[in-house]
């Protein structure tokens, strides 16, 4: 979400709903939500990814912006560590703006985006397929023009969207994704049957978030770091600090962290670590340690064993959950952090300021 809007002040001036309301409730729609992908949408999912397996894609390049921007990027670990297939993530102004047309032939393009709206979307899509291509959009809005253009379409079944923030339609997205390219091996996604029951445990533990929101409200600027599956996570909980409580936050690979950004790091800025259950928070250990030298003010979000030796955090029921999964887990309690920070600084998370819900760019 990055457009300026002159009218977002004035449609939040004129909203009836105490501020913080709309992103609170999208915030608890999620787990019926999860059990509506996996119940009435699951089929339909594994049908467009059998489709597509039958042609054969050798590449795939995933586009999107913003918070879809992040589910993009967890699309790529999976295409890559489930199916092992080579992904890029597309730069969309090299089309848009500078009209290149590459050779497509036996690609497979993902584009990813909740209202299936912005131009340079449609219009990289419509390119895409022109230059032989395999299009498949995933959005919130199958009668979207983004929709019309691909060739094959995912509706993420989240319902309509009120609050600025994504939350729900960022879940809804990555379990979405999950169940296509479980199907495009012939899988049935049934990693991720667990979800729903395990996000309304995390979702009732509202009162640890608000703990947490309470000792980082006057954070001047945040550190997210993560490995593997848990980096877009990282990526997209600063993007929800920055955007509902305007906190610098910088989201870092915790391979990228050591690589530089690690001397910005002391014990004022918070730094949260968001620790998957598995290989990817194996690899993160060395981060961590180097953390903890340096005396940071660390915040894990992961196994309940990680939090014992950091500064603070929110334990995770990630005990039998496959590690692909995990980040549908890992961003609810980061949501409801950048939510209660929001609430206590005395902004609205509904309607940040200077942005709107459909961002066109181009």
């Amino acid at each position: 979400m990055s457009a300026t809007n002159p009218s977002a002040e004035a449609a939040r001036l004129a909203r009836t709903d105490p501020p913080g309301r709309m992103m609170a409730t999208e915030i608890a729609e999620q787990p019926a939500i999860l059990r509506r992908i996996l119940t009435e949408g699951a089929p339909r999912i594994r049908g467009v990814a059998r489709e597509i397996a039958a042609r054969g894609p050798r590449f795939v390049l995933l586009t999107a912006r913003g918070s879809s921007d992040h589910a993009a990027l967890y699309a790529k670990y999976l295409l890559e560590i489930r199916r092992g297939m080579p992904c890029g993530l597309s730069s969309m102004s090299t089309t848009t703006a500078f009209g290149a047309r590459p050779d497509l032939r036996d690609v497979l393009v993902i584009t990813v985006s909740q209202s299936g709206g912005s131009p340079d979307l449609v219009d990289s899509t419509r390119a895409a397929r022109a230059a032989g291509a395999i299009t498949l959009s995933v959005t919130n809005n199958p009668d979207s023009s983004l929709a019309a253009v691909s060739e094959f379409h995912i509706d993420i079944m989240a319902g309509p969207e009120k609050a600025l923030p994504a939350t729900k339609t960022y879940t809804a997205s990555l379990l979405s994704l999950h169940l296509f390219v479980e199907g495009l091996g012939g899988g049935d996604g049934s990693a991720a049957n667990v979800l729903p029951d395990l996000a309304e445990r995390i979702l009732d533990r509202a009162d640890e978030v608000r703990t947490l929101a309470a000792r980082y409200r006057f954070a001047e600027r945040m550190v997210i770091t993560s490995r593997g599956y848990g980096y877009p996570t990282a990526k997209e909980a600063a993007l929800k600090l920055m955007e509902t409580s305007y906190i610098p936050a910088l989201a870092y690979s915790g391979a990228d962290l050591m690589h530089g950004p690690l001397a910005m790091v002391d014990n004022i800025s918070p730094v949260i670590a968001v620790v998957t259950d598995g290989r990817g928070g194996e690899a993160l250990q060395p981060v961590l340690e180097r953390l903890r030298g340096r005396g940071a003010d660390l915040c894990v979000i992961g196994p309940a064993s990680e939090i014992m030796a950091a500064s603070a955090g929110f334990a995770l029921p990630t005990e039998g959950v496959a590690e692909e999964v995990q980040p549908l887990l890992e961003i609810l309690p980061l949501q409801r952090l950048a939510y209660e920070i929001a609430m206590a600084r005395g902004q609205d998370p509904d309607a940040p300021r200077a942005l709107a819900k459909i961002t066109e760019t181009r």
